[in-house]
């Protein structure tokens, strides 16, 4: 269990002591960021998705004061990389989750997420919603994937070898366009964060989230756990049935295009719950 001290609630949180830990279960070693804050107050836990780590939140969790913050990075990403088995599903995803809950002793808490990180809360939610009080899906695909998905795919993970090409054309897909033209470091960030992630890795995540998945519609509409949705007007996934959808300009990476707006809808999905 993170011992989490009690700074005073008007002190955002980029002031605040970060606290990693290194939480060991089946899908490996998870690295657990932790901006402490009251323990009056559920906490958020924040996925990020593919490619990304935990600084995908950066800028959306400089603006959010009084409430513990938790981010994780994801099997594969960021500092999770010991013990990551080389094959796996989104449902070991949410198992994942509910692993990490269970060890840092959080009864419940604000899930959210962005693109995987959100396929994995959706999960997580279908199998024990009791754990969350209110969930934020932010750019989240929700589709099955389909044949020509999957040919697409395996295309381009033949241009894995040359790295600098293929970031290229993953930032491309990624941002919005007048994002990308307009602020270069997005595309540096991406660097950042992928150049972390093996070329086994990029497959593996690939293939469980994007090219056989299975369609998440039928967990959205039998979700219990009050929920809002936020994209991208670029973004390449679609509005999410039965969800109130916040749209923002920007591409599939909400949080780095436009973390002002995607912290005042976080908010709102604090504002779900009584925590």
């Amino acid at each position: 269990m993170i011992d989490l001290p009690l700074p005073p609630t008007e002190v955002p949180l980029e002031k605040t002591e970060i606290r990693t830990e290194f939480i060991p279960i089946k899908m490996g070693e998870i690295a657990v960021h932790v901006n402490p804050g009251p323990e009056s107050a559920v906490p958020l836990v924040m996925l990020h998705g593919v490619y990304y780590d935990h600084h995908l939140w950066d800028s959306v969790v400089a603006k959010i004061a009084g409430r513990t913050v938790i981010r994780l990075d994801m099997p594969g990403h960021g500092e999770s990389q010991r013990g990551v088995p080389s094959n796996w599903t989104l449902d070991d995803c949410a198992t994942m989750l509910l692993e990490v809950l269970d060890a840092l002793d959080l009864g419940q808490v604000i899930g959210i997420g962005h693109s995987w990180g959100s396929m994995t809360l959706l999960r997580a939610a279908h199998r024990a919603p009791e754990r969350f009080v209110a969930l934020g899906f932010c750019n989240m695909p929700f589709e099955a994937g389909t044949r020509g998905t999957q040919w697409q795919f395996r295309m381009q993970h033949t241009l894995l070898p040359f790295r600098g090409f293929y970031e290229k054309q993953v930032a491309k897909a990624m941002y919005g366009k007048v994002h990308r033209l307009t602020r270069p470091e997005l595309s540096w960030q991406l660097t950042q964060s992928m150049r972390k992630v093996s070329n086994a890795h990029v497959r593996q995540t690939d293939q469980a989230v994007i090219m056989y998945v299975e369609t998440g519609t039928p967990l959205i509409e039998s979700l219990t756990v009050p929920a809002l949705a936020l994209k991208g007007e670029e973004d390449y996934v679609p509005v999410p049935p039965r969800l109130d959808t916040t749209i923002v300009p920007g591409g599939h990476v909400s949080p780095m295009e436009e973390p002002e707006q995607v912290a005042q809808w976080v908010k709102k999905v604090m504002g779900l719950s009584r925590g």
